[in-house]
């Protein structure tokens, strides 16, 4: 069975988040063997007032940030999972939620007390805008 329909039932939840104006960071972190690629850190960022997401893959030994549409976004980081990601961990002010594969590849999505008390600066800055 492929994790696709999890991983999208998870995006949901970063979609969800943004929106609710709950969203503090995604990160998509744990790799299988060593690898170049270490993580991959999803931001928020508004442009001229328009909203986006910084996508930060950091190497070894340099770090490429560029900048996408939630939907390109999603686009972007759905083939990084199960090559070489395990994990991706999205923090909300509500909870933390945590897309994970198992050694069979199975996904689920695990819910735990939040890590951060506040949102991104930017869903802040966001929300007093009323974007």
């Amino acid at each position: 069975m492929s994790f696709q329909p999890v991983f999208a039932e998870f995006w949901e939840k970063v979609k969800e988040s943004i929106a609710n104006k709950t969203y503090a960071k995604l990160t998509l972190a744990k790799t299988i063997g060593d690898t170049d690629l270490k993580n991959i850190y999803v931001r928020p960022v508004l442009n001229d007032g328009v909203f986006s997401l910084s996508v930060t893959a950091r190497y070894k030994t340099e770090e490429i940030e560029s900048f996408h549409s939630l939907d390109e976004a999603y686009l972007i980081l759905a083939p990084y999972m199960n090559n070489p990601f395990l994990t991706a961990l999205l923090f909300t002010t509500e909870n933390d939620i945590t897309f994970k594969l198992n050694k069979k590849r199975v996904g689920s999505i695990i819910e735990q007390a939040p890590t951060f008390k506040n949102a991104s600066d930017v869903i802040l800055e966001m929300k007093e805008k009323g974007i």
